[in-house]
């Protein structure tokens, strides 16, 4: 998959005024939508976006969101959940009235406005299709509210990876409705010494193969410990790094490692960017066996600090890492070990520089332009 948009981003010479749905940068863990709304949304300002947010009611300061400080910001009334009913089985309030003057509708999340207005909506992935059983009986009514609603009531759907849009169409929304725009990447300047603090911290003395997300069963960490088992005895110089918050459903992470193995796995939850950063800079491999995802962005953010690359075959991934990582079956714990063995030799050097190069592709500026440009068109 190459990247939407031009080489040189450009916006379009009037921007259309658009609301922007932000309301999952308010959630206690944002994940990766998060960061694109962040990401996307500061782009596009920079690029001469005229872009708006909407949430719900909250006590919670803009500070504490990661939202840009020159982002407009527009809030309900009602609170979250309220909020969410009311969209879902009212249509109000509409996002016209919470922001007079919008011309463009997009929602960013599930998270879906009553409007009367152009209406776009991007979505992230369809997990609750592919295995509802990592979903509560509320989430997943409340996510098929939503796609029936996109459905019958989206203008235009934005996919950030073909595999996600392969899905929509398999879902009912019509081709011509969809737009892929790939996500970028965020590099932070990492040192040496920023690198070795993080390790001293955290107890790594040893060289480490590391894991970045959410922690829920859709992300195979019960087959990534597998393969690590498997591995260990051919990799006896490296330990395994599990980075980042709990999510749905059981935590593998935290259950079945093997005995001879529990000093070699370190669990160290959600960490800020600046440390993430690090971590990804300090690995040797990184290793992203996850059954499926919208995007993957693990996996290009490692690309993009030179960290030798293995994630899944047959998904998204596998469009972003092109021919710059490895891939293995997420199902064949004996494959992704084979694959972490020949990333951490010597045809990790050859990973770091292809990733470097592949992640070059990916930029927000490029994704912020695609976006304005949809925008502007549903404008006219």
């Amino acid at each position: 998959m190459s990247p939407s948009s031009s080489t040189t981003p450009v916006a379009p010479v009037t921007s259309p005024r658009v609301a922007v749905v932000v309301e999952q940068m308010f959630q206690p863990v944002p994940g990766g939508s998060g960061t694109y709304i962040t990401q996307m949304g500061t782009a596009a300002l920079r690029l001469g976006g005229r872009i708006a947010g909407l949430a719900a009611r909250h006590p919670v300061l803009r500070e504490e969101t990661g939202l840009p400080a020159h982002m407009p910001l527009r809030f309900s009334r009602l609170p979250r959940l309220a909020l969410y009913e009311a969209w879902n089985h009212g249509g109000f309030p509409r996002a016209e009235a919470l922001l007079p003057g919008a011309q463009v509708v997009h929602a960013t999340t599930w998270a879906i406005p009553g409007t009367r207005l152009p209406l776009a909506v991007t979505v992230h992935d369809l997990a609750f299709l592919r295995a509802p059983e990592h979903f509560t009986r509320r989430g997943n009514t409340y996510f098929r509210r939503c796609l029936e609603r996109t459905i019958a009531e989206a203008d235009r759907v934005i996919a950030p990876s073909q595999a996600t849009a392969d899905d929509c169409v398999e879902a009912g929304i019509e081709a011509a409705r969809i737009e892929v725009i790939a996500h970028g990447v965020t590099v932070r300047d990492v040192t040496g010494a920023q690198v070795v603090e993080l390790r001293e911290r955290h107890g790594l003395s040893r060289p480490y193969i590391l894991w970045t997300g959410t922690r829920e069963p859709r992300k195979n960490l019960e087959g990534l410990l597998a393969a690590f088992e498997i591995a260990a005895p051919s990799l006896p110089e490296l330990d395994l790094v599990l980075v980042g918050p709990a999510g749905w459903g059981e935590d593998a992470s935290e259950q079945g490692v093997p005995a001879a193995l529990r000093e070699r796995v370190h669990v160290l939850g959600r960490l800020s960017d600046k440390d993430l950063a690090a971590a990804f800079q300090g690995a040797e491999v990184f290793a992203f066996p996850s059954h499926w995802e919208g995007f993957g962005l693990p996996v290009l953010e490692a690309m993009a600090y030179g960290t030798p690359t293995v994630t899944s075959r047959g998904t998204c991934m596998e469009e972003i890492v092109g021919e710059a990582g490895l891939l293995a079956d997420p199902s064949d714990p004996a494959e992704i070990a084979a694959q972490l063995i020949e990333a951490a030799g010597p045809t990790g050097a050859e990973l770091a520089e292809a990733g470097l190069a592949r992640a070059a592709q990916y930029t927000w500026e490029r994704s912020a332009a695609a976006h304005l440009a949809l925008y502007a068109e549903l404008a006219r």
